[in-house]
C-alpha cells in the first residue's frame, strides 16, 4: 500500500520462526541507509492495541473462537488508522510484526474458521489496507517447540496450543503465500538468521527502489 512515499513490511509467520530477530536486523539495516523506520505490531500497535493484546493472549480461560477473531479486527482498524497510514504518508517505513494473515492463519486454518470471512473482516476493518510487502517466514511446529521451549518463558494462550493447531496455522500461512506470490517472500526460518537477513534485504532493496 504505497501512500505518501511511504513503505510498509509485515513479518509473518508461527510462534518461534524468528520474526523479532528478522525485524531487528532490518531495522537496523534501513535505519543505517538513512529510512526513518517505524517498528509496530498486531495486535498491540496502539494504546487501544495493547489493551486488546491483554485480553486475546493473556486472557485466563477460553475465548469463543469469532469473538477472538472480532478482536483482533478492532485492534486492526484502530492500530491502521492511527500508526500505519499516518507513517506511510510521512513517507517513513512501517516495519510490522503480524497483520492480517496472521488472523486467516490463526483464526481461520487454527480455530477452523472460515478464512475468506476473517479475511474480509479484517480488510472492512482496515479500509482494505494490504502491505507492499509480507516476509513469511516458514518453520516447522516441532522445531518451533524447541525454540520455545528453549526460550525459557512462560506461553501466552496461542504458543500452548498443540503441534496440530500449529500446523494448520503453518498450512494456513502456505496457502496465503501461494495466492499471493507478488506479495508474500517465504523463506526457510530454519536457515541462519544472517542468510535470511540477506534475502529480506536483497527484496526490500528491490522494494525501496
Amino acid at each position: 500500500m504505497n501512500s505518501g512515499g511511504g513503505v510498509w513490511i509485515t513479518l509473518e509467520g508461527g510462534d518461534g520462526s524468528g520474526k523479532t530477530t528478522q525485524s531487528n536486523l532490518l531495522a537496523e539495516w534501513l535505519e543505517g541507509a538513512g529510512r526513518t523506520v517505524v517498528r509496530t505490531r498486531e495486535p498491540g500497535g496502539s494504546e487501544v492495541g495493547q489493551l486488546i493484546r491483554d485480553i486475546v493472549l493473556h486472557h485466563r480461560g477460553d475465548i469463543a473462537p469469532r469473538a477472538e477473531a472480532l478482536l483482533y479486527a478492532a485492534d486492526r482498524a484502530h492500530h491502521v488508522s492511527t500508526v500505519v497510514r499516518p507513517a506511510l504518508e510521512r513517507g517513513e517505513v512501517v516495519l510490522q510484526d503480524r497483520y492480517l494473515d496472521s488472523s486467516v492463519a490463526y483464526q481461520g486454518a487454527g480455530r477452523v474458521l472460515d478464512g475468506d470471512e476473517i479475511r474480509d473482516l479484517s480488510l472492512w476493518a482496515a479500509e482494505g489496507a494490504l502491505p507492499d510487502l509480507t516476509v513469511l517466514l516458514d518453520l516447522s511446529p516441532e522445531a518451533a517447540r524447541v525454540r520455545l521451549d528453549s526460550a525459557d518463558k512462560p506461553f501466552d494462550r496461542l504458543e500452548a496450543e498443540k503441534n496440530d493447531f500449529h500446523a494448520r496455522v503453518r498450512d494456513g500461512y502456505l496457502g496465503l503465500a501461494a495466492a499471493e506470490p507478488e506479495r508474500f517472500l517465504v523463506l526457510d526460518a530454519a536457515a541462519a538468521p544472517d542468510v535470511i537477513a540477506a534475502q529480506i534485504r536483497e527484496r526490500v532493496t528491490a522494494l525501496l527502489g
